[in-house]
Order: C-alpha cells, then sequence, then structure tokens
C-alpha cells in the first residue's frame, strides 16, 4: 500500500509539471494505482484514447438529466460536463479538465479491482445465488465489464443522495436465473446493465427521482407493477439496439417519474 501511495504521488507531481519536465518524469512505465488503472495525462476536449475511455467509466453516473455518456473513448462536451459535475459533487474545481485533482479523488473511490469502494463484483453478482457472469446472451468478460459500469454510476447514485448506503437487490440474473424470478425475457439483468435497489434513508420515489441524473436511461419505481418495494435502474440506451429500445424508459407513477 505505501509503495502504490508513492508512485501515485509520482505520477500526480508529474501531470502538475509543464509539458516538458512531464516527458522527463513519465518516460518510465507507469504504475498501478492500487493494482487498478492510472492515468498519466491531463484529460481534456478533444483527447482521445484508452485513458479517457476508463475516465468515462467512472464519471459516466454524472451525466445531465436524462442524457448518458458513451463510452467511446472520445473526450467531447458530454465527457467534459459530467467531469464538471463530478468535480462539483466532490468539492473541486469544476472546470471540466481531468487532472491531478480529479484522478486523485477517482483513486480514493476506487478499489484494487477498479470497483467503486461502495460496490462489489459480489452484490452485483447475486441473481438466485450463484456466482459467476456466464449463462447470459454475453460473454462472461462482456457482462463482468456492463457490471463494472452499472456499480460506477450506482456509485454516483450513491452521492446525490447525500452519500448514505444503497443496497443492491438484485444484479446480474443468468437466463436459468431470469426464468425462475419471472424476470422479462429481456430483461437488462441478463446483461450485467441493471440493478434493483433500495435505500436505508431515502425514499424509493427520491431514489427514482435522483437516478434522472445519474446516467440510468431505464428507472422503474412505486407504482410500475411488482416495483413497490425497490427502484429498478439500468442503461438500456447504451445497449445494443437489437435487444431493447434505444431510448430511455421512466416508470414510477407513484412518484410522478415518466
Amino acid at each position: 500500500m505505501r509503495v502504490n501511495t508513492l508512485k501515485r504521488a509520482a505520477v500526480a507531481f508529474a501531470l502538475a509539471l509543464p509539458g516538458a519536465a512531464i516527458a522527463t518524469v513519465v518516460a518510465a512505465p507507469a504504475a498501478h494505482a492500487d493494482g487498478c488503472y492510472t492515468w498519466t495525462r491531463n484529460l481534456y476536449q478533444g483527447r482521445s484514447g484508452e485513458d479517457v475511455r476508463q475516465l468515462q467509466i467512472r464519471v459516466a453516473g454524472w451525466a445531465a438529466y436524462g442524457a448518458i455518456v458513451r463510452i467511446d473513448g472520445r473526450y467531447g462536451p458530454e465527457t467534459a460536463g459530467a467531469v464538471k459535475r463530478f468535480q462539483s459533487a466532490y468539492g473541486l474545481r469544476a472546470d471540466g479538465v481531468a487532472g491531478p485533482q480529479t484522478f486523485a479523488k477517482i483513486y480514493n473511490l476506487q478499489d484494487n479491482d477498479c470497483t467503486p469502494k461502495h460496490f462489489s463484483y459480489t452484490e452485483l453478482d447475486n441473481g438466485c445465488g450463484k456466482g459467476g457472469w456466464s449463462g447470459g446472451p454475453l460473454s462472461s468478460s462482456a457482462t463482468r465489464e456492463n457490471a463494472l459500469r452499472t456499480m460506477w454510476k450506482l456509485e454516483a447514485l450513491r452521492r446525490g443522495l447525500g452519500d448514505k448506503p444503497l443496497y443492491v437487490t438484485s444484479g446480474f440474473r443468468n437466463i436459468a436465473c431470469n426464468k425462475q424470478v419471472g424476470g422479462a425475457s429481456d430483461s437488462q439483468h441478463l446483461y450485467g446493465t441493471a440493478a434493483d435497489v433500495k435505500s436505508g434513508t431515502s425514499s424509493l420515489c427520491r431514489v427514482a427521482r435522483t437516478a434522472r441524473t445519474h446516467g440510468f436511461s431505464g428507472i422503474f419505481g412505486p407504482g410500475y407493477p411488482d416495483h413497490d418495494d425497490h427502484v429498478h435502474v439500468d442503461s438500456r440506451r447504451e445497449n445494443n439496439s437489437d435487444r431493447t429500445s434505444n431510448s430511455r424508459s421512466w416508470s414510477a407513477p407513484d412518484c410522478e417519474v415518466g
């Protein structure tokens, strides 16, 4: 842990230096913070690459109302806007440029396996009590990647609810499990892109309303059939249009969400 901390500090220092100095300091292979991902340059509109894609995964939950952040590795206006909202939410200078302070906050939020600190793969893989990511329409690696993206959106939603506990009651379900619980044949749970949640401190209606500004294109809560004891959130808009509608679908009639 001490080594990772020192390496992370060195990278942050390098990012803060003028361009010529950065080239000198970061010439060696980049260290990975906490066994996950480390950024070695400032990111802003016009930049592209894997480092942008990794950033997008972590700020996708800070999309504008009803919007999404595409995970495409291109730093455009929607990514800059999400970075600004992330920065504002955590008391950083909200300029839309991802630099040392923004990365330091992300490092603080992520665990060794790249999951956000308040959620885990175990929570998202709880369909019918069996572990693993196989048995769905996608490969296990693609499903697991989707679950990671879902967790980062949930981390943003949790922050939007005042950083109070948010509990996942159902995440990924394989095809057999989905049938067992009576899930829709095209359920987003099959792809790792959905979670059913409830809060220990916030009403379900507050959760459903707040989710509208955290990158979820599917939201179903109180008043929608069989959703009076939880809120379902998913990322159907980013999912393949052959499997589901490419637009958002919100319904929580008791909360006037729709």
